[in-house]
């Protein structure tokens, strides 16, 4: 009988997500904002269209009185999302929302354990290019979702490393600020149309890049990417943290010059808030896996980025005393693996830059010098498994490809790592 049931539901969770996506109005997007062990938040709006209007995010002009129902419940808001609270942790939910009494979307959210010893997350970097190459990725990134939904470890979360959305350039002008992300309607063929199905179920937990801001953009995409993700406890950031079941504590930073108001600016350096805040979070975590990740790598062999290592070599400082193993980075856009050495502090500083973007220059001379253990030039995202104190990585893409060392020759994959 209780394997019966568990079939039934099995087959009802499938089901649902699948059933929920021709719900969808054409620019009319529902997505799940946040997680935790008793809670979710759902969002939802339009982003066609909408040139000058904040139609989709936190702040955005209500598409009409709004319910929502979870768990044999009808819940009513005014806003464009509602976080439904008293969930059971752990526990698969279908929930439907409607707009103006119309349904307009809906799916199924798995709430978070309180204790967990298994964890898996897929991390993806430098993507929001809105091309056939990100769509590729995205369908791969569905295919692997679906492998595990209904497993013991599925799919939690989507950590990215930065450059969410990219700017288009004026050939004419040479301006890279064109539908920079600044206005909703630039988020619809860059993010939420590649990430439809798997929004309708996990977040994304964003951390900025270069691109999403005055750093290199336009400054008013940093207010629309606060606006459009949500963090933990509602609360817009450039940085924060969040845990899981115990087992890992995440570490979203901020390395980059974005700014709301003035020039840019390092937003890293020991004189501005985020250092001290990081000493506070770090020393109050007691998680077996401590997991920072942001936008710079500390450590690539290029072929376009140099390192981040003197910049953010206080960061690595305080990594190495807190007992980090591992730390996910972007922006070159490639796949690369670091040494576990004296020099990296016995860290791994992986590049997972290539959601969308690629840089295909052969690195393999500089690998040695830069502390590179392994690299891939080709689009992919990772697929992170963390079982007790066992991490296993894989870059996945819609094509076959190795991780090559400095002589040409390919690593064993899936990447392990071990605490000690």
């Amino acid at each position: 009988m209780v394997i019966r049931q568990r079939r039934a539901q099995l087959f009802r969770t499938a089901f649902l997500f699948f059933v929920a996506l021709p719900l969808l109005a054409q620019g009319t997007y529902v997505y799940i904002g946040d997680i935790t062990s008793d809670s979710v938040s759902i969002a939802w709006g339009n982003t066609s269209g909408t040139k000058g209007r904040n139609t989709i995010g936190r702040n955005s002009t209500s598409m009409g009185p709004a319910a929502v129902r979870i768990d044999n419940r009808t819940l009513q808001t005014t806003h464009n999302w509602l976080q439904v609270h008293g969930l059971n942790p752990d526990t698969v939910y279908p929930y439907q929302v409607f707009v103006n009494e119309k349904q307009i979307g809906g799916g199924n959210v798995r709430t978070y354990p309180v204790r967990a010893t298994k964890l898996t997350f897929f991390v993806i970097g430098d993507f929001g290019i809105g091309d056939s190459y990100q769509n590729r990725v995205a369908a791969a990134m569905v295919k692997e979702y679906q492998k595990r939904v209904n497993t013991d470890s599925p799919v939690r979360f989507i950590l990215t490393v930065g450059d969410n959305i990219y700017a288009f350039v004026n050939i004419a002008s040479g301006a890279i600020t064109v539908n920079s992300g600044n206005q909703d309607h630039d988020w619809e063929q860059k993010f939420f149309a590649p990430y439809r199905q798997l929004l309708l179920s996990i977040p994304f937990r964003p951390t900025l890049g270069n691109h999403d801001g005055n750093g290199s953009e336009n400054r008013d995409d940093l207010d629309t990417y606060l606006d459009n993700f949500f963090f933990p406890e509602n609360k817009p950031a450039a940085y924060y943290t969040f845990s899981f079941g115990g087992l890992a504590d995440f570490f979203a930073l901020d390395s980059t010059e974005n700014t709301e108001s003035g020039p840019p600016t390092s937003q890293y350096t020991k004189n501005l808030p985020e250092w001290p805040w990081l000493e506070k979070a770090m020393a109050a975590s007691n998680a077996p896996w401590k997991i920072p990740y942001f936008h710079h790598p500390p450590f690539t062999a290029g072929p376009a980025h140099g390192a981040s290592y003197a910049a953010l070599r206080h960061w690595l400082d305080l990594f190495e005393r807190n007992g980090v193993k591992v730390v996910f980075s972007g922006h070159e856009h490639n796949l690369q693996i670091s040494e576990d050495s004296a020099a990296t502090g016995h860290i791994r500083y992986i590049v997972s830059g290539a959601g969308g973007q690629l840089r295909a220059g052969d690195v393999t001379k500089k690998m040695k010098a830069a502390h590179i253990e392994g690299w891939a030039p080709h689009r992919h995202f990772m697929v992170v498994e963390i079982e007790g104190r066992t991490m296993r990585m894989t870059p996945v893409s819609y094509e076959p490809f190795s991780v090559l060392n400095s002589a040409h020759k390919a690593i064993p994959m899936p990447f392990v790592i071990d605490l000690p």
